[in-house]
């Protein structure tokens, strides 16, 4: 069983790499890498990371996991998120992107990213700009499809004019369904595939937290201002309502979640993060369950979108240019 983003073929889902090495508290690399080879045993095919995770790290991490193994994976990883000490920027100058690709290219032990994305468009470059010099990679054999993150309709149009767009990496889950409304149906029209980030609502549509003291230190989600104060208070209510429904189902509420995302179209590739192999094995579980039209309106009943407390990122700027 497989699913389409464009011309690329890959498992029904992706396995999600980042927080191996940072944002959710502290990792195990060896145990990481085990979660990376049960994900191919078990017919995970796409695995995601980027050059900012770590930073570096992460790539370095995924390159070591799958040295012997290259042949059994879809790698795919991003550029353009710049981390200099406390801050961040983004770049898409042709410049960068060469420099980039050669840096990881090194990092991940490979000659050939199978799915290079922009992870975010730049203001200050025209998209032609960076798609032009990805392009190249293309014509060079170092990189074999093009992606962008996190981008909106009119830039994944002018992008697609420059080179095909194969797939656009966007958070979509119960409680970030901002892209139904114009992008889905733009990267449908022009044949983009739709990779998931986040869709499991960063792990807490699990229904594994209860507050936000349960994040830990260093984690991600403890700075966002949907999983703070009163927001996380208000959002935990309906994930009380997922868990409900999926007991009475006999699965997990991250199960009936990600099961609710594979049942956005056969284009649709999620790719849910774990550093467990216990959740590893929930997670394909998932890509196996059906749901009726009646069970996925009981679920968006549950989580409506519209009742989301909070903003996805403290500073949503960079979103959906």
């Amino acid at each position: 069983m497989s699913r389409s983003l464009g011309s690329l073929q890959v498992g029904p889902q992706g396995l999600g790499c980042m927080g191996m090495s940072e944002f959710y508290g502290a990792g195990d690399e060896a145990e990481s890498v085990a979660v990376i080879h049960r994900a191919l045993e078990l017919g995970v095919t796409l695995l995601d990371t980027a050059d900012m995770y770590g930073p570096h790290v992460n790539e370095e991490l995924v390159g070591r996991a799958i040295a012997d193994r290259r042949s059994d994976v879809v790698l795919a990883t991003k550029f353009g998120i710049v981390r200099d000490g406390g801050g961040r920027s983004i770049r898409g100058d042709r410049e960068y992107v060469r420099a980039s690709v050669e840096g990881s290219l090194k990092r991940l032990g490979t000659d050939v990213i199978d799915l290079y994305y922009l992870h975010r468009v730049p203001a200050d470059t025209p998209i032609e700009e960076t798609v032009g010099a990805m392009a190249e990679l293309v014509t060079e054999g170092k990189v074999r499809h093009l992606g962008l993150s996190e981008a909106g309709a009119e830039t994944l149009r002018r992008a697609h004019a420059v080179h095909p767009i194969t797939a656009l990496q966007s958070e979509w889950s119960l409680w970030s369904r901002d892209i139904e409304a114009e992008i889905v149906p733009t990267a449908r029209e022009l044949g983009i595939g739709l990779v998931p980030y986040s869709p499991l609502g960063r792990g807490v549509l699990t229904g594994r937290f209860a507050s936000s003291a349960d994040f830990g230190k260093g984690d991600f989600r403890a700075v966002n201002p949907r999983f703070s104060g009163d927001n996380l208070d208000a959002n935990l209510k309906m994930v009380a309502e997922l868990r409900a429904l999926a007991e009475a189902r006999g699965v997990t509420a991250g199960q009936l979640a990600l099961a609710w995302v594979q049942h956005r179209g056969s284009d649709v590739v999620p790719i849910p993060g774990t550093k467990r192999i216990k959740y590893l094995e929930e997670n394909v579980a998932a890509a196996s369950l059906e749901l009726s039209d009646d069970d996925l309106a009981a679920i968006e009943a549950a989580v409506p979108a519209s009742a989301v407390a909070g903003d996805r990122y403290p500073d949503m700027s960079s979103i959906g240019r």
